[in-house]
């Protein structure tokens, strides 16, 4: 009894070292995992694409025309972001001496009004900072792409297992995890929906208000915002932020920055706060605080790519726990608002 009683205290040690374990095999394995969990994504996302074209055409033509269609929508996705984010780039260059002028007078009145925190910050600016951090992103998108290239390798094989691996499952008993999958996928399927029509009218919104106001690049910043949008709470701050310095250096310290910051977040909270979580509903409820933490773990596992990814993963672990009978009652208190999802069935 006394041994029993000194090992309880090991079991969640032994517990946070597992997972520990897990997350640095994560990120040291990132180059193949990332592919891998993404096509296991993509594969749950247009399998219905998949079986719709499988009962008029043969299977490995419906796999190949599948794939297809998915690869033609990350390049033209890819490649209008990718514009977007050179003309801002381009912009910036030959705006250099403004974006400098107007954050030394900022520099300047923040220290004659107190604010030397902020003052500090804007002291430490130069416009080859910007130029970085947009070259950065370019970039992290640019991993995302290649990683979705690199998946596509495995949608692929992925298709064409899908049955069989089903079948197996069956026959090995194991029907709950089956029903699970299937759980997961239609979730996977609605969060997509849900998140590529918010994430237009966001672009819209974005490109709307930037037009009205008469702010450079207003095509350009609808794109990335629409792009961005798909990257919970990063993505947002990145096309609320950038827009606004922007705006800064071609309007100076007037009224347009300030309705250009105000229009900004108003477009993303109606839509991403309000609307999105009341068309979601009860089916995709999560605490947003995890979902938080799940797009900050895998951002720094996996970069952009880990972000992207994240809310996915964290849908894929709360729906096999809900099929879990010992997990379930967790599951419930890692939902979203019950109040909020009993509105929005």
């Amino acid at each position: 009894m006394q041994t029993r009683r000194a090992l309880i205290p090991i079991v969640p040690l032994l517990g946070a070292a597992a997972v520990f374990v897990i997350m640095v095999a994560l990120y040291l394995g990132r180059s193949l995992f990332a592919p891998v969990f993404l096509a296991v994504f993509i594969v749950s996302v247009v399998w219905p694409l998949q079986r719709a074209m499988e009962a008029r055409l043969p299977r490995v033509l419906a796999m190949f025309l599948t794939v297809l269609a998915t690869a033609a929508v990350v390049i033209a996705m890819a490649s209008l972001v990718m514009w977007g984010l050179n003309r801002a780039v381009q912009w910036a260059i030959g705006n250099a001496a403004a974006f400098q002028t107007h954050y030394q007078r900022m520099d300047v009145w923040l220290q004659g009004h107190g604010f030397y925190l902020a003052s500090e910050f804007i002291h430490n600016f130069e416009p080859r900072w910007l130029f970085g951090a947009l070259q950065r992103l370019g970039v992290g998108l640019q991993q995302v792409a290649s990683f979705i290239v690199i998946a596509l390798v495995f949608v692929v094989l992925g298709l064409l297992e899908v049955d069989s691996t089903r079948q197996k499952l069956v026959r090995a008993g194991r029907a709950d995890v089956v029903g699970a999958c299937r759980a997961t996928a239609a979730k996977f399927q609605r969060y997509m929906v849900i998140r590529s029509a918010v994430s237009a009218a966001t672009g819209l919104g974005v490109w709307a208000l930037a037009y009205a106001v008469g702010l450079d690049l207003a095509p350009e910043w609808g794109l990335i915002a629409f792009a961005l949008n798909f990257i919970p709470f990063i993505g947002p701050l990145f096309a609320t932020v950038l827009p606004t310095l922007f705006a800064i250096v071609q309007f100076g310290f007037a009224i347009e920055p300030v309705l250009i910051f105000i229009g900004l977040n108003l477009v993303q909270f109606l839509l991403g706060s309000y609307l999105e979580p009341r068309i979601a509903g009860r089916r995709l409820s999560i605490s947003p605080f995890l979902v938080l933490f799940a797009v900050f773990l895998w951002s720094m596992l996996w970069g952009i790519a880990g972000a992207f990814i994240g809310v996915p993963m964290l849908i894929a672990l709360m729906t096999f726990a809900e099929h879990h009978p010992a997990m379930r009652s967790w599951t419930s208190l890692l939902a979203g608002d019950p109040a909020e999802r009993g509105r929005s069935d």
